[in-house]
């Protein structure tokens, strides 16, 4: 889901939302720091609850961070403010993206991301909305650029999506165009998680999220689905994270 403020125009030029992000929680990686992981947490949510979880996790060579979202009206709620990092007006086929929204959490996710050290692996993760925003910042990084046209800075090497679904993915395909965009889609581990009793973000959407991904060239996207599990984490999907990131980001002596 998603929402943000009313857009700027400038000129007949529309600016990037101006959104106050609310507070990040940094988990420090207990060994030696390998990878940084930006995680995002879903509509209502805040970054505080996901950095407890997280911290628990057998991943010592991980930084996560986790940032909170803006606090905007949010159309499903019907205006009513909230926790999100885009705005989002009901879960439909023909439902509209708000790609301003989304740019902006994105930018702001690959801002996080643009002062860890050159030679540490980067990653976005996320649940429910999150994971939307973590797919769209694959996208963006696939493309080489926002929605709005602007450079896209982060180089990525994993995504992960728990209960969550793909933003444009009816237009995906005219962004992934071209060899280079075709070799970073390509090059992109993701792995989206999905349980069959979600009644919020419903199944279908997690697996059309996927089978869309990889018909646009995304070859290394794996998905995961989960008999019974509604819309929230358990340990079993949580240790399969852990055993995918430690195989795509090469931590623990695993080839990535």
């Amino acid at each position: 889901m998603s929402f943000a403020g009313p857009s700027l125009a400038s000129g007949g030029k529309t600016v990037r939302r101006a959104l106050e992000f609310g507070r990040t929680y940094v988990v420090k990686p207990k060994g030696k720091h390998l990878a940084t992981v930006v995680w995002l947490h879903g509509l209502g949510d805040n970054g505080s609850s996901w950095s407890q979880l997280l911290e628990t996790l057998p991943l010592p060579n991980i930084k996560w961070i986790c940032p909170t979202a803006p606090t905007q009206p949010v159309t499903v709620f019907g205006g009513f403010p909230s926790t999100a990092w885009f705005d989002v007006g009901d879960l439909s086929e023909d439902a509209p993206d708000d790609t301003e929204g989304l740019d902006a959490a994105a930018a702001h996710v690959a801002n996080l991301l643009s002062t860890e050290p050159f030679d540490i692996r980067l990653g976005i993760g996320g649940f429910s909305m999150g994971a939307a925003t973590a797919m769209y910042s694959a996208t963006c990084f696939a493309a080489g650029k926002y929605s709005d046209g602007s450079a896209y800075p982060a180089n990525l090497s994993a995504i992960v999506g728990l209960s969550g679904w793909l933003p444009c993915s009816k237009t995906l395909s005219k962004k992934i165009g071209g060899d280079e965009t075709a070799r970073r889609a390509a090059s992109l581990p993701i792995l989206l998680c999905h349980g069959k009793g979600d009644d919020v973000v419903p199944y279908k959407f997690g697996e059309k999220s996927s089978r869309v991904l990889v018909s646009t060239g995304f070859q290394d996207a794996t998905f995961k689905a989960y008999n019974g599990l509604g819309h929230y984490t358990i340990p079993e999907e949580m240790d399969e994270v852990c055993a995918w990131l430690t195989s795509k980001l090469g931590l623990g002596g695993r080839s990535p």
